[in-house]
């Protein structure tokens, strides 16, 4: 019994001893990570996510560009089955509102606008861009969307 007492009692102090020591027999005590090392770690993973948000914005900026271009050709569609329906273009009094749109706003939050005569068509269907502004630079968020960019499937050229 005394033997068998001893060889598990011996058998437990090994195991206990491995779990405090490594393959090589060093204690585990004190072999943490210092502050330095937490930093770079923290400072490498927040210029990943910083990288990683850039291009999320982008992304973004260019879906909302998309959605107009979309959202205007839908319109131009809507204006024209009314001009077929009527005779007539919707004046710029009336605006969109007698159209059946789903929506009325671009991506942005701002309404779409709507003029007659337009600049080379009968009408015209703009988007101020991102900045609300007109103008803005060509290719970028800030730049004006318009029927007139749509090339061939804005309108018909028929006359107001």
């Amino acid at each position: 019994m005394y033997c068998e007492m001893s060889i598990r009692h011996g058998a437990e102090y090994r195991l206990a001893t491995m779990r405090r020591h490594d393959f090589r027999g060093q204690s585990f005590r004190g072999r943490g990570f210092s502050l330095v090392e937490i930093m770079v770690v923290v400072v490498i993973i927040g210029l990943l996510a910083g990288a990683v948000a850039i291009k999320v914005g982008d992304y973004v900026e260019t879906a909302r560009s998309t959605r107009t271009k979309s959202d205007i050709a839908t319109i131009v569609g809507a204006i024209e089955t009314y001009h077929a329906q009527h005779g007539v273009y919707p004046t710029t009094e009336q605006g969109l509102d007698v159209l059946p749109l789903k929506t009325r706003n671009d991506p942005w939050g701002r309404p779409y606008i709507y003029t007659i005569p337009g600049r080379e068509e009968p009408f015209d269907v703009m988007s101020l861009g991102a900045d609300g502004r007109e103008g803005g630079t060509e290719g970028t968020a800030d730049a004006d969307i318009g029927s007139w960019q749509l090339g061939d499937a804005s309108t018909t050229g028929a006359s107001p």
